[in-house]
């Protein structure tokens, strides 16, 4: 299943002329599948064809999308060799030429970990200066790896072995998972935990330091990362896939074999295999709840008996939901009295309960995938917004990307109204309908549909010094529209919840920057910044920053 997973390897007879190649980048702990274009260059084995000097500038014109996984990547590699170093590739135009061939083995030591918790080392002495890109080591260990990629200063490399393994951060046996080291989901669990934590907090750090823009002097000292009370079995919800038979397994399937309830061999029901874009054959995922795990096993026996029906490759839901709801909703059960099933019907209603409010929304929809930590989070926000220093707080909240209401509800009895808005028409009537099945009185909560750029002409009314507002966006951050609609709204408090620590980082440095320039006097300033793991044992860390009006 974090964090990314790689284009795979090419290998041509002679270089073709450059097109662009479309991947499919899975990876189980994002929300969808995103089908992204692949911005690296191949290494290419065998005889050599002339390119054409356009056909290599066109090649070279490909850079990355500003906040992608591969723009975070660029500013590790740009850290870890050096503004000068990387100036004079770029002058000499050196830096899409690598000193390594496709499939070449090399040994280099580990320097630092990205963001995207891979392993950077620097290419060796005796060769121009590079950087390696590998998984599954840490600073400190030598490492023996086989390039399979290249791209712009840097390679990607499957790990072949860690000759020296630094035995302070590694313990292998802390590993649960039988296919950690080959699946694509988990990067840290040879880590102790609060190894995990500290690593997080420092993407945080770098995330501020590389795309807020803001002066050193006005970013807090990141907090201490927020742990996730369970590092395993948290997993709410998770979506293997396996492809169809292929049609040279079909023409050489004879009737017996059609029908036989064995597994194909070729048949790999799971989650990507790192750095491929081969499917993992997984059993069991240690990460997910019991409850998904227990029906893993059913749903694959299922898949295998009738694998020669299937046309196409599928995508499957699992997801951990309380069988029914309460009949009393002022009676909280306990966890043994609640029965949890697993929901695999994208249509079908999945519930959730988080403290004593119960969430209900359609199989399909987003919600966060550890409910262990939602209480931690959703009270960390609510402390931040009413801070014991301040004799009184906000009487409205606005709650932007609101989705099924988890902090519009979590947090309503502390405030007088609330309104949420979300685009998705589906959630709004998700967050109406819990906003009833909690009993809440009628008209204290509003939820609408539309765009969040809009959010502030529906809230008109809201007295502005006395509005709380949060935002909790998708990958891609707020846009300027909106962000010039919130500053000239004003509420005295902003707490912005983010995925993407990274667009999160962009959006506080607009927000401060816009309210400096037309706030006539009145300015926002970055309060506190802290991450949550929502994720134990990947690279992934939610981020929540507080801005205060002053």
């Amino acid at each position: 299943m974090s964090t990314r997973v790689r284009s795979p390897t090419i290998d041509l007879e002679v270089p073709a002329p450059v097109e662009k190649k479309i991947r499919l980048e899975e990876n189980p702990m994002d929300e969808s599948n995103v089908t992204k274009e692949d911005t690296s260059i191949p290494v290419v084995s065998g005889p050599s064809k002339k390119v054409s000097k356009s056909a290599k500038r066109k090649q070279k014109r490909i850079l990355p999308e500003p906040y992608s996984s591969e723009d975070v990547l660029w500013r590790d590699i740009v850290a870890l060799l050096g503004d000068d170093t990387v100036d004079h590739a770029l002058q000499q135009g050196t830096e899409w030429d690598s000193p390594f061939d496709f499939r070449e083995e090399v040994e280099v030591e580990v320097s630092t970990l990205s963001s995207n918790g891979d392993a950077l080392a620097r290419s060796p002495a005796s060769s121009a200066p590079w950087v390696i890109v590998a998984p599954f080591a840490l600073p400190g260990e030598r490492i023996r790896v086989r390039v399979y990629r290249s791209s712009r200063l840097h390679s990607f490399a499957d790990l072949l072995e860690v000759v020296s393994p630094n035995l302070d951060l590694r313990d292998n046996s802390r590993a649960r998972c039988r296919y950690f080291g080959q699946c694509s989901g988990c990067q840290y669990q040879m880590l102790s935990y609060d190894t995990q934590l500290g690593i997080k907090r420092n993407v945080v750090i770098k995330a501020y330091e590389n795309f807020s823009n803001l002066p050193k002097e006005t970013i807090p000292d990141v907090l201490p990362t927020i742990a996730s009370p369970l590092q395993y079995g948290y997993r709410t919800k998770i979506t293997p896939h396996f492809e169809a038979p292929p049609k040279k397994a079909r023409k050489e399937a004879d009737s017996s074999s059609a029908n036989s309830t064995d597994k194909p061999s070729w048949l790999k029901i799971g989650f990507n295999e790192i750095g491929k874009r081969t499917v993992l054959d997984i059993e069991e995922c240690p990460i997910a709840t019991p409850v998904l795990n227990a029906a893993l096993g059913p749903i694959r026996e299922d898949i295998i008996k009738n694998i020669w029906g299937y046309k196409k490759g599928v995508s499957l839901l699992l997801r951990d939901s309380i069988e029914h709801p309460p009949s009393d909703i002022s009676s909280t059960p306990s966890p043994e009295d609640e029965k949890h099933i697993c929901i695999t019907n994208h249509k079908a209603t999945v519930r959730e309960r988080v403290d004593s409010t119960y969430f209900e929304f359609p199989g399909h929809s987003f919600f966060q995938n550890n409910n262990s930590v939602l209480v931690p989070l959703t009270s960390y926000v609510k402390d931040a917004i009413f801070p014991s220093s301040k004799s009184s707080g906000p009487t409205h909240l606005v709650d932007a990307y609101c989705g099924s209401g988890l902090f519009s509800l979590m947090l309503a009895p502390h405030f007088d109204t609330v309104a949420g808005i979300e685009l998705s028409a589906e959630s709004i009537k998700s967050a109406t309908a819990n906003a009833i099945i909690n009993g809440l009185p009628q008209g204290k909560c509003s939820f609408l549909a539309g765009d969040a750029a809009n959010i502030f002409s529906t809230v008109s009314h809201f007295p502005p010094d006395k509005t709380a507002l949060i935002i909790d966006p998708p990958r891609k951050g707020s846009d300027e529209p909106f962000i010039e609609q919130l500053v000239r709204f004003a509420c005295s408090t902003v707490v912005y919840v983010s995925c993407n620590v990274h667009t999160q980082a962009r959006d506080i440095g607009m927000i401060i920057e816009r309210m400096e320039q037309k706030g006539g006097g009145r300015k926002y300033v970055l309060e506190s910044l802290r991450g949550f793991d929502l994720f134990p044992q990947t690279a992934h860390v939610e981020s929540v920053a507080v801005l205060r009006l002053v």
